[in-house]
């Protein structure tokens, strides 16, 4: 699958990839974006992004994705970044509870820095390397998403599982939700610091048959 930048889309849509440093956000991007897994990746440092065209609903998306620092040092860097995100993946590692505890914190970050409180988002919760042993339990995950209106699945970005999924869910529900497609076809302005930004003499729409 190509991302050339020249090749035609219906939407762009911009993904955040937050959370704890070391839960594996980086992982899950570069599974999806190049299928591959590097047990000694190094953590991000301010923030990092990828682009991956999608076909969804009869549309052909290119997606932004980006990987946001964990680390406190970094937050300064990242705050702009939630402008014009349409949604946004909180991760924790099921095997570390103090990442899942760390989520209100996240979520407060959301609300504090995306423009309508979070409110006009699809925020999904993400439990990663469920291939390891687990100390946070499903049934803990999917009551706390429950509780703070968010979606869930769980992934391993090492095997795969439930990777793929993941983005799917997201793009969706954007694609359910017309407000947050507003602003998404080729060319239109965007409150967003994006380089992937399409050039306004691009030629935009159509689907394309990849």
């Amino acid at each position: 699958m190509t991302t050339r930048q020249a090749e035609p889309y219906d939407h762009l849509f911009k993904l955040l990839l937050v959370g704890d440093a070391a839960v594996g956000k980086s992982s899950i991007m570069l599974r999806f974006t190049d299928d591959t897994f590097d047990d000694h990746l190094q953590s991000t440092i301010g923030v990092d992004f990828k682009v991956k065209m999608v076909d969804a609903g009869g549309k052909r998306i290119k997606m932004t994705i980006w990987d946001t620092a964990g680390q406190e040092r970094f937050r300064t860097l990242t705050s702009s970044y939630y402008r014009g995100a349409q949604g946004i993946m909180l991760v924790y590692d099921v095997t570390r509870p103090e990442t899942f505890d760390n989520l209100s914190k996240w979520l407060e970050e959301v609300e504090t820095y995306h423009p309508g409180r979070g409110r006009e988002v699809v925020k999904l919760l993400v439990g990663n390397k469920v291939d390891k042993e687990r100390v946070v339990t499903r049934a803990q995950a999917e009551e706390y998403a429950r509780s703070k209106g968010m979606l869930f699945l769980e992934a391993s970005a090492k095997t795969k599982v439930g990777v793929k999924q993941v983005f799917e869910e997201v793009v969706q529900k954007i694609l359910d939700n017309p407000s947050l497609l507003a602003n998404t076809a080729p060319g239109r302005p965007r409150d967003t610091v994006d380089p992937s930004r399409p050039n306004p003499n691009q030629a935009g729409g159509g689907l394309c048959c990849g």
